[in-house]
């Protein structure tokens, strides 16, 4: 049935591409040959393609002759003339019935031509099947007519382009169109729609609650991980009984400890086994706190709460909150977010046959926009918190304001979750000497602050464009409303929520903003699933993952007056660079959608460590991943010291993910998290003292440069440089006062170093020994 795809995808040669086209394909074998090279087709991607051509995604490749059928046709009706048979062909591409009929067959105009000219070539430099000579032959002297023809040419036309053969199998399981149906056991509950639409600050995530912590059971998704665990413990706290469940954790309810009292470390340093969900002797709550991504769809609950709905427009997260808006089997569904993602929601409910009903809420505090921008770090006050969307500002903001006298707490998003409350609490207290917090756009979702006046020290941030590029942009109106509604809030020691800029030039901008509405949210993101690429990988057993995933989002049908297909290049990324790592399709699929941060390379090297060590089937235990890491690790001296410990710490993140996905080969969950605790404290000290590892940092840093200009002969070593300090003169130290390498790090290449040194020299003394 699908004879065709023996020949999948190979590299279509780089120089023959216009410069804007990356290529991106998979060469493999076929399997009547054995060699490579015999490919059946090139799949040519680029980053804006036309998808309303899908056609322009492939180009044909040659086609052999077969040996059999030298002279043959010659031997029964003579030799035919090449030009005759040129005009033979022209004819028979001229005909109208020609196009029609290859319509028919899959061949659109684009196809069509260049099936033609490979049929053609083939058929002027190639000794012609016996049938197609003899056919010709009888066209030459009247006894056939030329669309006699089109069967052989659609049989050359299916050796060239071999997908015509399943590419309707293909669309069909990649059609996106009415995903509502992908869920039945939720069409056959009558559920109650409920929109909470507010801004921040606004209750309309309380009034949820409220129903959630009444109800027989229920589900919160929510974002982030400190969302999820703050539900987990106001419901225990309540006396509702509730688990955790994120990608790293699995917490029952009997495990519940507060935020504050320090309960989660004393649970940590015990002896006592942790509670996990799937121990026998546990039964699990009626209440389930989680994010988004790890909503069950196969349990029932009276009431779910899907937090932060607007984020069902997200470019790479919004499959989830669709997923769980389309498939939660509950009684109540209770959606709290921005009044901008309303009619999205009610079109999607209008194709599920559900009523919705809207709750309107207004802002609780006051937010007023002043009139003149801070100007400068000398006027910032206690209860101000900066906003940077970067991490060098968030470094040079904090130290400029500490040299000011004022101590500061610093949150960005890849701290650590206790980093993040630990800097928080010290914002918070009001028996503190913090009164000052730097912060990135983090502060957003997912912590309460005890906030006065916010103030954006820029308005531009990096962000993903639909084509997955990163680019420069003016922050929307959603994030900036989202942003400056954490000032005065509800409860709070501030009342009212002031919020400015830091240059006077971005005040007007900031204003426009805040006076407008969010932006609405017209669509809601879609993303293929396991299920989905597996049927793929059937009919195209030999492309490779990220092959497969092109494939899809070039071929998939989506209804987008509602929805759009999330962007894939993260997990395209992990495709490739696993692609060489034997592995099972599920388990390739899996990994690749593990939550990595690909623009750390120590996370990437590791992850591909984890990878090949699974695929060898050897268990990851926690020695082995202390070797890895270069465990323990000590306090950060410097910036870069810092740095590095928060890759490691999203290196152990990993590790507990993979853990629950692969429960056999990552064993040491409990011995891990103890890890991570250790780092995350470890993290903490570091930010306290970020200040001084700033410091640091500028003094490695101006030693490393005096030490580039002594080696360079630019600069003469002062008296101080005597013999015992000419070592100081190394590149392994410069590399270090860089922050290109670690202390660690150095530490391991050195012994690496001499190890190969000692290798090294045996073997000579070994070769030395045979000659004599």
């Amino acid at each position: 049935m699908y004879k065709g795809f023996s020949r999948i995808w190979t590299i279509y040669c780089t120089d023959r591409l216009q410069p804007c086209v990356t290529p991106f394909v998979t060469s493999v074998l076929n399997p009547r040959k054995g060699k490579l090279g015999s490919v059946g087709y090139v799949f040519k991607r680029t980053k804006k393609h036309d998808k309303g051509n899908p056609s322009a995604l492939f180009v044909p490749v040659p086609v052999k002759p077969n040996p059999d059928d030298i002279n043959v046709g010659e031997e029964f009706t003579g030799r035919l003339k090449k030009q005759d048979l040129l005009k033979i062909l022209n004819k028979f591409y001229q005909k109208a019935e020609v196009r029609v009929l290859a319509s028919e067959n899959g061949l659109d105009d684009q196809l069509l031509h260049q099936a033609f000219l490979s049929f053609r070539r083939h058929c002027l430099e190639h000794d012609l099947p016996p049938d197609l000579h003899i056919t010709i032959s009888d066209i030459l002297v009247g006894a056939g007519h030329v669309d006699d023809l089109f069967l052989y040419f659609l049989r050359h036309a299916r050796l060239a382009f071999p997908h015509l053969d399943c590419l309707e199998d293909l669309k069909k399981i990649s059609d996106l169109r009415t995903p509502a149906n992908w869920y039945p056991q939720a069409r056959n509950i009558n559920r109650k729609i409920v929109f909470h639409a507010g801004p921040t600050n606004s209750g309309k995530t309380y009034h949820a609650m409220e129903r959630y912590l009444t109800a027989k059971s229920g589900v919160y998704c929510g974002p982030l991980k400190l969302l999820a665990t703050e539900i987990y413990h106001k419901s225990n706290k309540r006396g509702t009984p509730c688990d955790l469940i994120t990608g790293e954790e699995r917490r029952h309810a009997s495990q519940y400890s507060t935020l504050i009292d320090g309960d989660e470390e004393k649970v940590a340093e015990s002896d006592e086994q942790p509670f996990l969900l799937n121990e026998p002797e546990l039964t699990p709550s009626k209440h389930v706190a989680c994010t988004v991504e790890m909503t069950s769809l196969n349990d029932s609950y009276e009431v779910a709460i899907i937090d932060e709905i607007q984020m069902i427009g997200d470019r790479g997260r919004g499959w989830a909150w669709t997923r769980a808006v389309l498939g939660l089997q509950a009684d109540e569904i209770h959606l709290c977010g921005e009044a901008g993602a309303i009619n999205l929601v009610e079109e999607i409910c209008n194709t599920t046959g559900e009523e919705m009903e809207i709750r309107t809420y207004k802002r609780l505090t006051e937010l007023k926009v002043e009139d003149s921008s801070l100007g400068s770090l000398d006027n910032v006050k206690p209860g101000d918190c900066i906003v940077c969307f970067n991490k060098n500002d968030i470094y040079s903001v904090s130290r400029a304001i500490e040299q000011r006298g004022h101590e500061v707490a610093v949150i960005y998003g890849s701290l650590p979750p206790g980093t993040k409350l630990a800097q928080a609490n010290k914002f918070n207290d009001p028996e503190s000497s913090c009164k000052v917090m730097v912060a990135t756009d983090a502060i957003g979702l997912g912590i309460n602050l005890s906030i006065r006046r916010i103030i954006f020290y820029s308005l531009i941030k990096p962000v993903v464009n639909e084509n997955g590029e990163k680019e420069m942009d003016v922050i929307s109106i959603s994030q900036a409303l989202q942003i400056a509604g954490r000032a005065g809030r509800y409860g709070s020691a501030w009342e009212t929520g002031y919020v400015t800029t830091f240059k006077a030039e971005d005040l007007p901008t900031l204003k426009m903003l805040l006076s407008k509405p969010p932006d609405p949210v017209t669509q809601a993101g879609l993303h293929p699933t396991s299920e989905q690429m597996e049927l793929y990988a059937y009919h195209l057993p030999h492309a490779s993952l990220s092959s497969l995933m092109d494939i899809f989002v070039h071929l998939c049908t989506v209804d987008d007056s509602l929805y759009f297909m999330c962007n894939t290049e993260a997990f395209k990324f992990l495709a490739e660079m696993i692609q060489h790592v034997p592995l099972p399709l599920r388990a390739r699929y899996v990994f690749c959608c593990a939550p990595i941060n690909n623009k750390l390379p120590f996370v990437c090297a590791t992850f591909l460590k984890m990878v090949r060590q699974y695929s060898r089937n050897e268990p990851l235990t926690k020695n082995w991943l202390s070797n890895v890491v270069d465990w323990p690790l000590p306090a950060p001296k410097t910036i870069m010291d810092l740095v590095h410990l928060e890759a490691v710490f999203d290196v152990l993140e990993l590790y507990l993910w993979l853990s629950y996905r692969f429960p056999d080969m990552f064993p040491d969950v409990r011995l891990v998290r103890e890890m991570e605790t250790e780092l995350d404290a470890i993290i903490q000290q570091g930010i306290f003292q970020i200040t001084r590892l700033l410091r640091n940092s500028d003094q490695t840093l101006k030693d490393g440069a005096e030490l580039e200009e002594v080696g360079r002969g630019k600069k003469k070593y002062s008296h101080a440089h005597s013999r015992g300090d000419e070592s100081k003169g190394k590149l392994s130290e410069m590399l270090v006062a860089r922050g290109l390498i670690t202390p660690q790090m150095l530490k391991k290449l050195q012994q690496e170093l001499t190890s190969d040194k000692q290798e090294r020299s045996s073997r000579g003394k070994t070769n030395r020994n045979r000659r004599k």
